[in-house]
């Protein structure tokens, strides 16, 4: 049985197209967009590409926005996303003696792409507008800053308690638990999850029982860093955040209360991946190098990959994947081709049939013929009469006893090799239902010739809550062996 698990369960994402749409709608995303054609001939910029000063008033008001700090800052941020992602083209001023003069900008290539581009445009111009939201989220406070500016106006960087490269490995471990979460429940991001469960994830180590007064504050402090930060990366669309309930802080920039046992949890902050938030975690692991399937992703490849790849799917992504791969071709050639990759005495050959018996129970009807052709088949002919007599057939011939064995302990080792590692209940009710239908069973069980007999019957000794047939398995798993090793 095969022992190799990715790191990742897939995630079920929308069309490039509805993401395209999400992401065009992220606030900051389209605020950077309307800034860019706002942008003119008399737009000034100054040496690092910003808007001057005398320039953020107009550009907020362009926004729909007051003309007063909070505007200014809005347009600010916008208009370095317009910059960071090629929306607009800054001519920063030259640095000659005279002095005083501005830089000069101009609409950008990528502004084309907002209405012209096609889904995956809009996508990468919008994982550009991500990564600025990052930087900024992981940026230290404003206020801190101000603090340590000398009387020269120079900053002490020295003094400033700030490792940026900490600080981005921290919020992409966050985002990286948050994205697990996720895909663990399902894939869809439906259901938010607790600020004070996600920081502690970061924390708390994963064999402490009761955290200790040291743990428990700096989880607090975590929850206080990342309140700032989800604040930051909701308007690029990344995030649906509830921030903590202010009233929860006795002074400005102190730590939220403890949280008692009948505390409303969502007053602590909840935060989820959006669609759009997911595809954008996902790509960011991509180009790290993480393993982080889509459903979707095995739909243009053979039967083998499809079999294979869905090893590590659970339940219902393996079922959309397999949906999304028949859809693509005719029924009875698929169902043939099916067949022929679910062979095999390896270790993930019992997981593959498994795989290609609810594939073939997708297609239904269109798939008898290619079905039928396998009757004969040692490997395959169980699960052929088993899928015939499931759709009504009258005509499936009896099995032989050896294949009624060889396809117990198949079963048995598909079951034990799914995703985390079964449904323990329903695998004990197989077993104790087999032993009980077949009288001498484990005399028959320890001689079947597949590769996986000697497994199967010691958890079938695990699983069975009779002690007499436990220990029955347990002895024929030692033939097994033996056997084996003759």
């Amino acid at each position: 049985m095969s022992s190799d698990r990715p790191t990742l369960p897939p995630v079920r994402l929308p069309s490039d197209a509805e993401l395209a749409r999400d992401a065009l709608a992220a606030p900051l995303l389209a605020r950077a967009v309307r800034l860019a054609r706002w942008a003119g001939p008399e737009t000034r910029v100054g040496a690092g590409g910003e808007l001057v000063d005398e320039q953020l008033p107009a550009a907020a008001e362009a926004l729909g926005l007051a003309p007063d700090d909070d505007g200014a800052a809005y347009a600010s941020e916008a208009w370095r996303v317009a910059v960071d992602t090629g929306l607009v083209v800054v001519d920063e001023p030259q640095d000659d003696e005279g002095g005083g003069e501005d830089g000069t900008v101009e609409a950008g290539g990528q502004l084309a792409l907002v209405t012209g581009g096609a889904p995956q445009d809009v996508l990468a111009l919008w994982l550009d507008a991500l990564e600025t939201a990052l930087a900024d989220a992981t940026a230290p406070l404003l206020d801190d800053l101000a603090e340590l500016l000398g009387e020269d106006g120079d900053l002490d960087l020295d003094a400033l308690d700030w490792d940026p490269q900490a600080e981005a490995e921290f919020l992409d471990g966050v985002l990286a638990n948050l994205y697990l979460l996720t895909v663990t429940e399902g894939g869809s991001g439906d259901a938010p999850v607790p600020l004070p469960a996600l920081a502690a994830s970061m924390i708390v180590p994963d064999d402490m029982g009761e955290p200790t007064d040291d743990v428990l504050e700096q989880v607090s402090d975590a929850m206080m860093r990342l309140d700032d930060q989800f604040r930051v990366l909701e308007p690029v669309g990344l995030v649906e955040y509830q921030p903590v309930d202010e009233a929860l802080m006795a002074e400005e920039g102190e730590e939220p209360e403890p949280m008692g046992d009948d505390e409303d949890v969502t007053r602590y902050g909840m935060v989820r991946l959006t669609p759009l938030g997911l595809y954008g975690v996902r790509a960011r692991m991509l180009e790290a190098g993480v393993d982080a399937p889509a459903v979707g992703d095995l739909a243009d490849k053979g039967a083998d990959v499809l079999l294979d790849g869905m090893a590590r799917y659970p339940e219902a992504p393996a079922r959309a994947e397999t949906h999304a791969w028949l859809t693509r071709r005719e029924a009875l050639p698929a169902a043939r081709e099916l067949l022929a990759a679910a062979k095999g005495v390896d270790a993930g050959s019992p997981l593959r049939r498994l795989h290609c018996q609810q594939a073939l129970s997708l297609l239904g009807a269109p798939a008898e013929p290619a079905v039928r052709e396998v009757l004969d088949d040692p490997e395959l002919g169980g699960l052929a009469r088993v899928w015939l007599a499931e759709h009504g057939a009258s005509d499936v011939p009896a099995p032989p006893e050896t294949m009624i064995f060889w396809l117990a302990v198949d079963t048995i080792a598909a079951q034990l090799d799914a995703v985390g590692g079964g449904d323990l209940e329903e695998l004990r009710e197989l077993v104790e239902g087999l032993t009980s239908q077949h009288s001498g069973f484990f005399d028959a069980a320890w001689r079947v010739e597949h590769p996986a007999t000697p497994e199967v019957l010691e958890a079938m000794g695990r699983l069975h809550r009779d002690k007499a047939v436990a220990k029955e398995a347990r002895k024929a798993a030692f033939k097994a062996r033996s056997r084996a090793g003759d």
